[in-house]
């Protein structure tokens, strides 16, 4: 009796830890897939930007500075 007492003991016990532990690796996933679009997108704002940069090079402007909303900056 004491025996199937400590089973059911271990079985309740070691049933809500697998499931912790599921839970766990899956946002463990989760966490590194969001880490990886993060670095993506970044990674596709860096080479728009240096494409505009570019850009602006070819057509003999120097690139607006980062936040100036209307063109090159300076009065004509």
């Amino acid at each position: 009796m004491a025996g199937a007492a400590a089973y059911d003991g271990v079985k309740k016990v070691a049933k809500p830890n697998a499931v912790r532990q599921a839970t766990v690796t899956v946002t463990a996933w989760g966490l590194r897939g969001a880490r990886a679009a993060e670095a993506g997108a970044e990674k596709a704002r860096l080479v728009a930007g240096d494409v505009v940069s570019e850009a602006w090079a070819r057509i003999g402007e120097e690139a607006p500075a980062p936040g100036m909303a209307n063109g090159h900056g300076d009065e004509h």
